[in-house]
């Protein structure tokens, strides 16, 4: 995992790349607040769908409230990065659309504007 920063608007914001699966179940989202806020200071940060378990995406599994309900608690901020209308489910396109209109994870297609609305809040 590499871990870059950006300052946007006075609000730091960590960019992770990685070619590893990194949120899996709720105990690897911690895991991964605590090591960006650790190593970043950062409290906002991107990281590209292909880090998250495809289980995320299937909302019957309910790790995506899971998840979603440990930013909320930790007061973390994160942008996913990718193409999401490869899913089907219109419960997931819900799912998407109230995320993007809230306050802490967004759905976003790329990572400047992902920076442009983590930097905004």
């Amino acid at each position: 995992m590499n871990i870059r920063t950006v300052n946007e608007n006075g609000i730091e914001i960590a960019i992770i790349e990685s070619s590893d699966m990194l949120i899996y179940d709720t105990q690897s989202a911690l895991d991964l607040i605590a090591t960006i806020n650790y190593q970043t200071g950062a409290a906002r940060f991107i990281l590209s769908k292909s880090a998250l378990d495809e289980k995320f995406f299937d909302l019957k599994t309910g790790l995506a409230g899971e998840v979603l309900q440990k930013f909320i608690n930790y007061q973390a901020k994160a942008a996913i990065i990718g193409d999401f209308t490869i899913y089907p489910s219109k419960s997931l396109r819900d799912f998407i659309y109230e995320s993007n209109h809230g306050k802490n994870i967004f759905f976003l297609p790329d990572e400047q504007q992902a920076i442009d609305r983590l930097s905004q809040i």
